[in-house]
């Protein structure tokens, strides 16, 4: 299978030194949101134009209670920092699985106490301390082996995830165990964004836009490719749209655009309500670490739009409900990416959140794996479309309510 060739790096690189704490921001209640995100993107062999996908989530937030799905989680007590900068905290390990055809979510939601340490630490395995570079690992204090981590010397992440038996007795995979190695440098060096609003508010996040995986799933081995990021938000969640490609050459695309609409007073998950049909975008941005071109271009301007599937090949998810497409539009002074993707599936997660005076808040909180039906990237060396790849894999997301 290639997914890029040459150029290829021995470590990751960029500032990972702090991406195994979450105490670099004042906690505020209801508001602090803590979670590791990885995304796994598989091939498809019976649709070669779509994928297998794996998400995992490890996830801590300060709250009283919240319901995550139908599950109330009532955290006992707040995070702890103990004098080596190891965290202890509440939370879940979150994940689903789509093997093409069918969506298991959620494939584990499992409440635990987390710690979540560097490799500098005394709890640290003595045989491989490193230097606090990025080396680390997140584990949950559990009976199954539900650990993400990055290696000392920052050659490789692992993961480890056992799925609920519910899921197993529904034909969902068992065990998963994960190797993602670095790329080529632009997708595998860390990013790091940081913005403080006023009054505390604001978030922080690293993320490594494309790695190398090779995944083991219950003894079959697959390659393909992944996306990392650690989130700590600080503010209410508003309604936005996001979504990635990884390309087989190793080009990496993604969008994002927060919008203020109706949407935000939505209190279920109806995929499609006359409330989001009116959208005001705020400041949209996207990303392509071009390889062709062995360029990154940044885009300060967004736009998309969401419709429903038409016709008799339109998709629907789990329980029913017709799958969206999107029409995805970044562009800068220098190149123009246009692309139209359709959901293969959908994974939705609902949030409900006791907030002041007895309001409950709500943010439903939507993933989609893709289809790329056109894509058409215009630049100063001229047009490329979709056939100029072997493959495209990506996933997108919708968000509604507000959550605070």
């Amino acid at each position: 299978m290639n997914i890029g060739s040459g150029n290829t790096m021995q470590r990751f690189q960029g500032d990972l030194s702090n991406f195994w704490r979450f105490d670099l921001m004042p906690p505020l209640s209801r508001l602090s949101w803590y979670w590791w995100w990885v995304l796994v993107l598989l091939p498809d062999p019976k649709n070669p134009g779509r994928s297998k996908q794996l998400m995992v989530l490890w996830s801590s937030k300060e709250t009283p209670a919240i319901r995550v799905s139908g599950h109330w989680w009532i955290p006992n007590g707040r995070m702890n920092v103990d004098e080596d900068r190891g965290n202890l905290m509440q939370g879940m390990v979150c994940g689903w699985w789509y093997d093409g055809e069918k969506m298991y979510e959620p494939l584990i939601i499992k409440e635990c106490r987390m710690i979540s340490i560097d490799d500098k630490h005394p709890l640290w395995p003595s045989e491989s301390v490193g230097k606090g570079q990025g080396g680390g690992a997140v584990v949950p204090l559990s009976n199954e082996d539900l650990s993400f981590g990055l290696r000392p010397n920052n050659d490789s992440f692992w993961l480890n995830l056992v799925s609920d038996p519910a899921m197993v007795a529904e034909g969902a995979p068992k065990d998963f165990k994960l190797e993602m190695t670095p790329w080529w440098d632009r997708p595998s060096t860390a990013t790091y964004k940081n913005n403080v609003f006023g009054l505390d508010m604001g978030y922080d996040i690293l993320r490594v836009h494309g790695t190398k995986a090779v995944i083991e799933i219950d003894g079959e081995t697959i390659e393909g490719s992944a996306y990392i990021q650690k989130v700590g938000v600080q503010a209410p969640s508003f309604p936005w749209f996001w979504g990635m490609l990884h390309f087989d050459d190793g080009s990496y695309l993604d969008w994002f655009m927060p919008h203020i609409s109706p949407s935000f007073t939505m209190k279920d998950d109806d995929p499609w309500s006359l409330r989001d049909f009116f959208r005001w975008s705020n400041a949209g941005a996207g990303i392509f670490h071009d390889r062709l071109r062995g360029r990154t271009e940044n885009f300060k301007r967004c736009e998309v739009e969401l419709e429903k599937q038409e016709g008799d090949d339109a998709l629907r998810d789990e329980r029913g409900n017709i799958l969206p497409r999107f029409k995805i539009k970044v562009w800068n002074g220098r190149t123009q990416i246009s692309i139209h993707v359709r959901a293969t599936n959908r994974a939705r997660w609902t949030f409900d959140q006791p907030t002041r005076a007895g309001f409950v808040s709500h943010l439903t909180y939507n993933e989609y794996p893709l289809e790329v039906e056109k894509i058409a990237i215009l630049d100063e060396h001229g047009l490329r479309t979709a056939e100029d790849y072997e493959w495209m894999r990506g996933n997108a997301e919708h968000a509604w309510g507000i959550l605070n």
